[in-house]
């Protein structure tokens, strides 16, 4: 398999050094070059054709959502990885980022930090986002067929996992569904506390729903979308969201599979699950769990997805009924609920 080939963007000799070394040193990976602002940076894309860019944001001479935004228009293909600090001014310019055309982003280290708390975030958050996002996507054609259809029961919630490409996905899938949609809509996305907030108003800002992070014991109502907040799982029990920050499943709070067991056991044949994009396989096993109960399973197609992680292990276990890109998966749900609303 052919190395990932990254050009590593930062303003700080130091941050870029490090970034740099511990890329350099992980299999699969191959630091074709450095820069130190994004006019640099684009230059060195034209000539060095990395697979994956990791692009600070605040930067002199051209900032990286400027940069950023030149990448999408002239190297659509280079998947881009923001790095940014874990503020609410970073996190602003992260979702910023990923409305551009970012394909993820990792939080940079601090400044004044350990250095061994700094390396150890970059190996953990970086290196396997930077090999994920490499990745060639896997041909329609190789994928098993879907799975039959679920038994017909009335739809009353819709439950949906992402995570890398996620911020991308939503929107698009979200954007489907009416105003006046009339059940519930679940999500997690994998981001920290600061992120969900801000990404849950700008959602709500678009969408004709309403979109809001969950709360322990709100009462969950048609029409409206809750966002699991960063580092607490969200579980549904007898039609309210519960919190709670129980060990990490797959090394995610919120975790997919969290949810989807309980909205399996809540609503059996009437819950309808999306995997979208992302990395590693949280959701598989609640969606099985949900499939086993009745209910329907969906799953974003390689083609349409930053990471074709998630959803492949629900497609190759034989989870999905239909395979699709979000607007359509959008659209199959939005036609499922209101005809089972007009019965």
């Amino acid at each position: 398999m052919a190395k990932a080939r990254v050009l590593v963007v930062d303003d700080s000799v130091v941050c870029r050094r490090l970034v740099a070394s511990i890329l350099g040193e992980s299999e699969g990976v191959e630091v074709v070059g450095t820069a130190p602002d994004g006019r640099i940076a684009l230059d060195k894309v034209r000539q060095l054709a990395p697979d994956v860019v990791v692009l600070d944001i605040e930067m002199p001479e051209m900032d990286g959502l400027t940069a950023l935004a030149e990448l999408r228009r002239t190297h659509p293909a280079v998947k881009v990885v923001m790095f940014s600090v874990l503020t609410g001014r970073g996190a602003a310019a992260t979702l910023d980022a990923l409305a551009l055309g970012a394909a993820d982003y990792a939080t940079k280290p601090a400044a004044a930090g350990d250095h061994a708390d700094a390396v150890r975030a970059v190996r953990e958050q970086l290196v396997p986002k930077v090999i994920a996002l490499a990745a060639r996507a896997p041909a329609a054609s190789a994928l098993p067929p879907p799975a039959p259809p679920a038994p017909s029961a009335e739809p009353q919630v819709v439950a949906i996992a992402a995570s890398t490409g996620g911020p991308d996905a939503l929107p698009e899938l979200l954007s489907a569904l009416p105003r006046g949609f009339p059940v519930p809509v679940l999500v997690v996305q994998h981001m920290p506390p600061v992120f969900t907030r801000l990404f849950a108003r700008r959602l709500d800002d678009r969408l004709s729903l309403t979109v809001a992070e969950a709360a322990d014991g709100m009462e969950l109502e048609g029409g409206k979308v809750y966002l699991a907040p960063g580092d607490y799982h969200l579980e549904v029990h007898r039609g309210h969201a519960v919190l709670h920050r129980a060990p990490p499943v797959h090394s995610c709070r919120p975790a997919a599979d969290v949810l989807f067991r309980t909205v399996a056991e809540e609503y059996g044949p009437a819950a309808v699950a999306v995997v979208l994009s992302g990395m590693g396989r949280d959701g598989c096993a609640g969606a099985s769990e949900i499939r086993r109960r009745g209910g329907r399973v969906f799953a974003q197609d390689p083609q349409s997805c930053a990471v074709f992680g998630m959803p492949r292990h629900v497609v190759e276990a034989g989870l999905a009924e239909l395979v699709a890109p979000p607007a359509r998966l959008g659209a199959e749900i939005r036609r499922l609920v209101l005809a089972g609303a007009r019965r």
